[in-house]
C-alpha cells in the first residue's frame, strides 16, 4: 500500500556508495554548521513525529489522497505556495525551530531534494492522516507511527555514511523531539467508525493509545533520543468538524461539544503521568527528558475569548463552509474568506498559521526546559 514510502525508507546500494563518497565532503559541512561564528544554537537538530498538525508535506510522496499539495493551502506560506501543510502558512513546528535557532521551516524526510544540511538540522516524518491506532492511518492509506519510525531509521543510515557515526549519534543526542497526534484517533476513527467502541471503552482506548506512545517513546530512547516533547489532545469538541458531525450544540450555540472535550482533558491527564512515569525510567536509564507540550489550554483560551486575541470566527474553518472541508475537500475552487488571520480555524479540523502561533509562544517555557542544559 505504501510502496513508494517504503523504498523512500530504505538505503539502496547506489545511494550507499554515492553517500560514501559524499562522506568527506558531508563531514566538513557539518563543521561548518556547528560552529558557525558567533552561533548560541544549543539545539543541533528538529525531529517530528505524528499526523496533519506536524506534516510539512510528506504525504505528497504517497499514494494517498489525503494532501493539501495545493491552493488555497499555503496561501499565506512564503511566495505563496502550497507545500503540504494543512495550513494557510507555517506550523507551529516551524516556529518552534525557528526559536530554537535551527532553521525557519521543518521540510519533510521524504522529499528527495533535501540537502545535506537539510538533513542534518532535522526534518518531519509525520503523516496526515495517522495516530497511534495503527487503524487510523489505515483509514486514510498514511504513513502509520511505525512506517515514521523505520524512516528515521533510514535518516540515521543515511547520516551515518555521510558525517560517521558518532557524529551522527551527537546530533541526536542534541536535537528536539516533537511528537504530535491523538486527535484522528478520536475523531476519525473512534467515534466516527464501530470497529474500535465495540472493543474499548474510552478510557481502555486511551490507555491502548498511550501504550502505542510508549513504544514509539522507548524506539526513540534506544536510537539515542533525549529530549522529547509530545503535545496532548486539543479541545476537540471545538473543532468545526466535530460541530458539524454533532450538530446539536452549533444550532443552539451552545459552543464547543463537552463530551468530546472532557475525553480529551482525561487523556490529557493519563498522557502527563504517562511521561513523568517514564521520565523517571529515562534518568534510571541514562538520563533524557520527557515533557508534555499543552495545547489545550492555549487554543480553549482563544475560543473562549476570540476577540481578546483578534479573531471573529472559531465555529468555520476559513475555506469552504468550513463546516466539513478538509484535504482535497478544500480544494482551487472553494471560497476562501479574505483574511484567514480573522478566523482560528483554516479548514474544518486544522488551525489557522495565526492560531498556530498564539499557540507556539505559550509554549517557550516547555521548549526551554529541553534546550537549556
Amino acid at each position: 500500500m505504501l510502496s513508494m514510502a517504503k523504498e523512500r525508507c530504505s538505503c539502496t546500494s547506489s545511494l550507499v556508495l554515492l553517500l560514501f563518497f559524499l562522506s568527506s565532503i558531508a563531514k566538513a559541512q557539518y563543521h561548518q554548521a556547528l560552529n558557525k561564528e558567533g552561533s548560541n544554537i544549543s539545539v543541533s537538530s528538529f525531529f517530528v513525529f505524528g499526523d496533519s498538525t506536524v506534516d510539512p508535506g510528506n504525504n505528497n510522496y504517497i499514494p494517498t489522497i489525503f494532501k493539501s499539495n495545493f491552493s488555497p493551502y499555503g496561501r499565506d506560506f512564503s511566495k505563496h505556495q502550497a507545500t503540504g501543510r494543512f495550513c494557510n502558512g507555517r506550523l507551529v513546528t516551524d516556529f518552534i525551530a525557528s526559536y530554537v535557532g535551527v532553521k525557519d521551516e521543518i521540510p519533510p524526510y521524504l522529499d528527495t531534494t533535501l540537502t545535506l544540511q537539510d538533513l542534518m538540522t532535522g526534518v518531519s516524518f509525520a503523516s496526515a492522516g495517522s495516530g497511534f491506532d495503527p487503524l487510523t492511518p489505515n483509514l486514510s492509506m498514511v504513513m502509520d507511527i511505525q512506517k515514521q519510525v523505520d524512516c528515521f531509521r533510514d535518516y540515521l543510515k543515511r547520516m551515518e555514511l555521510m558525517i560517521g557515526k558518532k557524529r551522527t549519534l551527537d546530533i541526536i543526542g542534541d536535537a528536539i523531539f516533537i511528537i504530535s497526534a491523538g486527535t484522528n484517533d478520536f475523531v476519525v476513527n473512534y467515534f466516527s467508525l464501530p470497529v474500535q467502541r465495540q472493543k474499548y471503552t474510552v478510557q481502555e482506548y486511551q490507555l491502548f493509545l498511550l501504550q502505542k506512545l510508549g513504544e514509539l517513546l522507548q524506539d526513540l530512547k534506544d536510537v539515542g533520543a533525549r529530549k522529547i516533547a509530545v503535545a496532548g489532545l486539543p479541545p476537540l469538541g471545538c473543532l468545526p468538524v466535530v460541530l458539524t458531525i454533532n450538530p446539536l450544540n452549533r444550532i443552539q450555540n451552545q459552543g464547543c461539544d463537552d463530551t468530546y472535550n472532557q475525553v480529551a482533558v482525561d487523556y490529557n491527564q493519563k498522557l502527563q503521568n504517562k511521561l513523568s512515569s517514564m521520565q523517571e525510567s529515562f534518568i534510571q536509564e541514562g538520563g533524557g527528558r520527557i515533557v508534555y507540550a499543552d495545547i489545550y489550554q492555549p487554543l480553549q483560551d482563544i475560543i473562549l475569548h476570540p476577540g481578546k486575541f483578534g479573531f471573529e470566527e472559531w465555529t468555520y474553518g476559513c475555506c469552504g463552509t468550513g463546516l466539513f472541508e478538509a484535504s482535497f475537500m478544500c480544494n482551487p475552487v472553494s471560497p476562501v474568506c479574505p483574511d484567514a488571520s480573522k478566523f482560528v480555524f483554516w479548514d474544518a479540523m486544522h488551525p489557522t498559521e495565526k492560531t498556530y502561533y498564539l499557540m507556539f509562544k505559550t509554549l517557550g517555557d516547555t521548549i526551554n526546559r529541553l534546550v537549556l542544559d
